[in-house]
């Protein structure tokens, strides 16, 4: 059984007290695997009419079934003023490192929801972490365990989990060897053991040591 976090509109409630109503949010899925891309979403919800009660259910992706969150994905799509999604390839990573790769992703994220809708400009970004460097102009806030608190960066979270777990749904199509489709490019004992079989392959992170020791990060499973 999944335990669930709370989660409330508090932090967005301070943002309206302002007056300020484009409030972002922002996070990404794929930091700790050894295969596939990392994937980043930006998220802005209208907060000044009613929403779906299936709103309500956002949360980080991490604590949600792999149904809820391919439900709450389409709840997001429907219910988003705008959205956008920033994709970093394996061989980017390789060339920039995972930190620099995801502040990319993000800050891609962002340019994709300001063209998906012109008229928007973020009054401020909420971002998922301690952590945050970007080109972008906006005042942001960084807010640790922020998917499991805010739920415009809940909504973002479920985004971007959903958008790289069908990345690497068709990936496993053309690797079925590592069996992606099952481990999204973790580093399961399965996939480690392809790895020592196969070798990498061309969307494998070749800058991610491979140590006997390795944690494990189950964000893969449904």
């Amino acid at each position: 059984m999944i335990l669930r976090r709370k989660i409330s509109w508090k932090i967005e409630r301070e943002y309206l007290a302002l007056g300020q109503k484009n409030i972002i949010g922002i996070d990404e899925a794929g930091r700790g695997p050894l295969a596939g891309p990392v994937v980043a979403a930006a998220v802005l919800l209208s907060l000044d009419r009613k929403l779906p009660r299936n709103c309500f259910k956002l949360n980080d992706s991490k604590q949600l079934t792999a149904e809820e969150r391919e439900d709450l994905y389409e709840v997001v799509c429907e219910n988003a003023i705008a959205k956008g999604i920033g994709i970093v390839s394996a061989q980017e990573i390789d060339e920039i490192n995972i930190l620099r790769a995801t502040m990319k992703a993000m800050t891609l994220a962002v340019h994709q929801l300001e063209e998906s809708f012109q008229a928007i400009k973020p009054e401020i970004l909420l971002i998922d972490g301690n952590y945050f460097r970007t080109t972008l102009s906006y005042p942001f806030r960084t807010i640790v365990d922020g998917d499991g608190l805010s739920p415009s960066i809940a909504a973002a979270s479920i985004l971007a989990k959903v958008t790289r777990d069908k990345i690497m749904h068709e990936m496993h199509e053309q690797y079925p060897e590592y069996n992606f489709k099952r481990n999204k490019g973790y580093a399961t004992v399965e996939h480690r053991e392809a790895i020592g079989k196969y070798g990498q392959c061309f969307e494998h992170r070749k800058s991610f040591k491979l140590k006997e020791d390795l944690t494990i990060d189950m964000e893969f499973e449904d």
